[in-house]
């Protein structure tokens, strides 16, 4: 399973310093949001206000790498920001994390309190190989659009996450598609850290072990194993 996903050449060679934690993990017990996750949402909702108050989420050095790497395969990131900006963003305007199901809010959760883009995929939904590549704009990315399913395509040179049935993840980590998407019945699942310089592979392997401790919480008995990624060469 650790041989699910890969980096193709030309976007390691073109984001060097890109590395990826990867958690896959099986026997899980999905479900609705409950009291505890609920709970961590709000957790990490104060954490991103305190981590935050003096700063913008633009500033900080993590989330302003994303937003040169999103700049270099030519989107604004004003408009689309990498996830874990995103989430931030929606709390200091006001918002609330969304409470999705108790996979999700564990994942997202995490991402917030260590502004780094996370998300999960349903195993069982992946087709083949998932590869981070370039896209070359025919390829289906399966979605919502006004509360209907519907079929998008990414833009030719964006960054995206696929598989052999089409793209599971646009712009890098700044979308989620449905087909993969974490159900309340979902038992196997992989969690994708991205991370770019100046994040350190210890700050990554932080943000792991807290979500590695939360499935094995939310789900006794869960089996989970890691990979890690990286555009260097020999690493």
């Amino acid at each position: 399973m650790t041989d699910l996903l890969c980096i193709d050449p030309a976007v390691a060679e073109k984001y060097p310093t890109y590395h990826a934690l990867v958690l896959f993990a099986t026997g899980l017990r999905n479900g609705p949001s409950d009291v505890r996750t609920r709970a961590l949402l709000r957790e990490a909702e104060a954490v991103a206000r305190e981590m935050f108050a003096d700063a913008s989420p633009a500033e900080h050095p993590h989330l302003a790498a994303w937003r040169e790497a999103f700049r270099g395969f030519g989107v604004k990131p004003q408009r689309t920001m990498n996830s874990a900006e995103a989430l931030i963003s929606r709390v200091l305007k006001g918002g609330e994390l969304p409470a999705i199901n108790r996979l999700v809010d564990a994942y997202i959760a995490v991402s917030v309190r260590f502004a780094v883009p996370c998300g999960g995929e349903n195993i069982d939904g992946v087709v083949g190989q998932v590869t981070l590549r370039f896209a070359e704009g025919s390829e289906a990315f399966d979605t919502m659009k006004n509360g209907e399913p519907a079929v998008e395509h990414p833009a030719p040179g964006e960054v995206v996450w696929a598989d052999e049935a089409g793209v599971t993840c646009r712009a890098w980590n700044w979308r989620q598609g449905t087909r993969t998407r974490l159900a309340e019945d979902t038992t196997r699942a992989y969690f994708l850290f991205d991370a770019l310089a100046p994040m350190t592979g210890g700050q990554l392997d932080q943000a792991g072990a807290e979500l590695e401790g939360l499935l094995k919480e939310l789900s006794p008995g869960c089996h989970i194993d890691r990979l890690y990624l990286t555009s260097a060469p020999g690493v």
